[in-house]
């Protein structure tokens, strides 16, 4: 049996059901153990595969480039933020004009703002970042979909996620997206 660490499957997730969630854990207390986000349909995302239209990017860094983009599928927006530990993801952030199809998978990552008032804010730290076409975005949509149905049918930690989120139905945004196949 091979003690190798393997990367873990990429959840495809619309930016409306990754935008709620805001829970993260470890499932084990070792030093190096995943930070999974608790999806409110119930999933644990360690990686997520999101596909969409990159429609504004801006260097926030001040010491070395940290670029802040939006990329928005059909049902909101996705947060990216890449810097030195992203170096691909940095030069095609760099290099893209908005707007653009790119596909993002990266992991999750939560932060709550100083202000005090209770948001979490949820981002992408791309691992790779890709220029695609629409039929690249349609077919991400149309499987997208499918998964996030799967999820609300039956998610791992559904109860869990429901006693975290409460309860809310996804299946608004699955329509909502399957409405802007092109």
């Amino acid at each position: 049996m091979s003690t190798e660490m393997r990367r873990e499957v990429a959840k495809r997730v619309f930016a409306g059901e990754f935008r709620d969630a805001s829970h993260t854990f470890k499932e084990s207390e070792e030093e190096r153990a995943p930070t999974y986000l608790l999806l409110p349909t119930g999933e644990k995302a360690n990686r997520v595969f999101a596909v969409g239209t990159l429609t504004e990017k801006e260097d926030i860094g001040t010491d070395s480039e940290y670029w802040k983009a939006r990329v928005v599928d059909p049902t909101g927006t996705f947060l990216v933020y890449a810097g030195q530990y992203q170096p691909e993801a940095v030069d095609v952030i760099r290099d893209i004009e908005p707007p653009e199809y790119v596909a993002v998978v990266g992991k999750p990552s939560t932060y709550e703002p100083d202000d005090g008032d209770g948001d979490v804010i949820t981002s992408v730290r791309p691992e790779s970042m890709t220029v695609v076409d629409a039929d690249t975005r349609d077919r991400w949509i149309a499987e997208t979909a499918e998964r996030t149905l799967e999820r609300i049918e039956g998610g791992e930690r559904a109860e869990e996620a429901h006693e975290i989120y409460g309860e809310r139905d996804y299946r608004s945004i699955v329509t909502e997206a399957l409405e802007n196949l092109e």
